[in-house]
């Protein structure tokens, strides 16, 4: 027998194996990993195709969407810089609107480590928002650990930034 016919489909079932190493899992209390959650990072939605005729008008039309993350990480996907973009123009559009970031962690580690994950996390995104323009002293940060769950049986969404949006006194 030959061994060297073999070396084919084994270099096949190698590479495959890599391909399927870069998937974006995440490993849930029972150890079984399933996907992250497949929703948009953050959705902006600005309603007013020009600039409103109040400051009120201006801040009713900012919304947007949690930022998710991934188990123990403060990494920003491709997705959620994409989301943050729409949201510092509209920002930048809205000089008298600020925006307080909440940084979210699921149960998942001790107290003391999740309210620094969701720091860090809060941190990142006003950073990223920072980076496109946004002056920081419109942008606050505060982290809630694992203090308000989105949803107690997905600890996937429980891994988020969250936006509020205020009129400048």
């Amino acid at each position: 027998m030959n061994p060297h016919r073999f070396l084919p489909c084994l270099l096949l079932a190698l590479g495959l194996s890599g391909c399927a190493a870069n998937n974006r899992n995440s490993v849930t209390t029972t150890g079984v990993e399933r996907p992250a959650p497949t929703a948009p990072a953050a959705q902006v939605t600005v309603r007013d195709e020009g600039k409103p005729s109040t400051s009120d008008e201006a801040l009713a039309a900012l919304a947007a969407g949690p930022i998710y993350f991934t188990l123990d990480s403060a990494s920003l996907t491709p997705e959620a810089q994409d989301s943050l973009e729409r949201l510092a123009l509209a920002l930048r559009q809205r000089p008298q609107a600020r925006v307080t970031v909440s940084g979210h962690t699921c149960e998942l580690g001790t107290t003391e480590y999740n309210l620094a994950l969701g720091q860090r996390r809060a941190d990142i995104v006003r950073t990223h928002l920072g980076r496109l323009g946004v002056e920081p002293q419109r942008i606050q940060v505060l982290s809630y650990g694992e203090e308000k769950p989105a949803d107690a049986r997905e600890l996937e969404k429980n891994r988020r930034a969250e936006f509020s949006f205020r009129q400048a006194p």
